[in-house]
């Protein structure tokens, strides 16, 4: 069972909330998303109970895509309670972005 949140245009505000959270905005036609998949998945498992991890599909979900100005996928984003705090664009690694995460989880 994975531990990866699916983001809607309907839940995403409310997800960002008091945490720190990755979320994967992706497509299923584009391959580097494919390629993205895994590495968020283990991500999610590693971080269970400390940060929220998971997708937004930007075909099904395009007006939080369009709101934050998000022109080519894979892009992750790094939040902290709601505010945006690093993007990533393209295929990132695991430890890159398991890195940033333990970096604003030891800054609680």
């Amino acid at each position: 069972m994975s531990n990866e949140k699916v983001f809607t245009d309907e839940n995403f505000q409310q997800s960002l909330q008091n945490n720190v959270t990755l979320v994967d905005f992706w497509a299923p036609w584009c391959a580097p998303c494919r390629m993205m998949g895994p590495v968020v998945e283990k991500l999610a498992e590693k971080f269970n109970g400390k940060a929220v991890v998971g997708k937004m599909n930007v075909d099904e979900h395009k007006n939080v895509a369009s709101q934050l100005g998000i022109r080519a996928i894979p892009t992750l984003i790094l939040f902290k309670d709601g505010r945006e705090i690093k993007r990533f664009q393209g295929v990132q690694s695991e430890d890159a972005l398991s890195g940033a995460l333990n970096g604003l989880l030891s800054d609680n």
